[in-house]
């Protein structure tokens, strides 16, 4: 049975990761964008990850330019952004496609494992998938879902 540790994604300094080196670690997974009414979550994104890393827990943040070209920015610019504005500790990957032909393999699982209200398809910026130890999708919430709200959610896992 699959799980997210079988996908490898690009760094934001170009390198592949495996994410099986995430393997056994509570993880949030949410595709990002840096001109995006939503865009303050990072903050609390950055909040979670630093108060739960130490107990075994990740956010693993994908850039993604599909939804209002609201990250227009390169690699770079977006490791400057989320750095200078957010202090983003967090695993930050490249840009990516989270839904349609060019989706990233990643995305197709998590999409396929837990749909949205709508449907499969990820409808807007910061949309969380929530992961447990074992790999498996437990949870998809909303962009609206704020990152100190997940927090009992992730606890509970950990």
């Amino acid at each position: 049975m699959p799980s997210v540790y079988d996908f490898t994604a690009r760094s934001l300094a170009g390198e592949d990761v495996p994410l099986k080196q995430f393997e056994g670690q509570v993880l949030l997974i949410v595709n990002t964008a840096s001109a995006c009414g939503f865009t303050p979550q990072y903050k609390g994104l950055q909040e979670l990850y630093r108060g739960l890393s130490p107990r075994g827990f990740s956010v693993l943040g994908f850039p993604c330019n599909q939804f209002g070209r609201q990250e227009p920015g390169d690699e770079k610019q977006i490791a400057e952004f989320c750095e200078t504005n957010y202090a983003v500790t967090f695993p930050m990957f490249a840009k990516i496609e989270v839904n349609g032909t060019n989706a990233h393999p990643l995305y197709n699982y998590l999409t396929r494992e837990k749909s949205g209200l709508l449907g499969p398809s990820i409808k807007w910026n910061f949309t969380k998938f929530l992961v447990d130890r074992s790999g498996k999708v437990v949870a998809r919430h909303a962009p609206t879902a704020r990152p100190e709200g997940l927090k009992t959610a992730i606890e509970a896992l950990l």
